[in-house]
């Protein structure tokens, strides 16, 4: 069994910093990604960032030269800088890792997902 465990988000100003970290444990063969997403109260859940394993990354328009993703293969481990937070950033974020364990057959693929950490900025 695979789980992710997050850390970090709570309460910011407007224009001040948060980091965000969610490490993955379990029996890991091997993570192809990790990544964020975030829901907001009465919006749907999106995509902020992800990184891939070669270190490949993929942010929404709304938090680019703003947000910083990165992961660190050896620990599992994936990070999100979140710098000039803005209100709209309010949201609870989910950390997410796309996964190879060994099941009964074998090795298997398996999307992952935290439980979520608020992050709120007040403005």
């Amino acid at each position: 069994q695979v789980q992710l465990v997050e850390s970090g988000g709570g309460l910011a100003q407007s224009g001040r910093s948060l980091s965000l970290a969610c490490a993955a444990s379990g029996i890991i063969v091997s993570i192809n990604r990790m990544g964020w997403y975030r829901q907001a109260p009465g919006k749907e859940r999106e995509l902020v960032a992800h990184v891939t394993r070669s270190g490949s990354t993929v942010y929404v328009d709304s938090v680019k030269d703003r947000y910083t993703i990165s992961m660190d293969n050896a620990k599992n481990t994936v990070y999100l800088q979140m710098n000039s937070l803005k209100p709209e950033d309010t949201a609870v974020y989910y950390c997410y890792a796309g996964v190879n364990t060994v099941g009964p057959s074998g090795v298997r693929y398996l999307d992952i997902w935290g439980q979520g950490t608020l992050v709120t900025v007040s403005s």
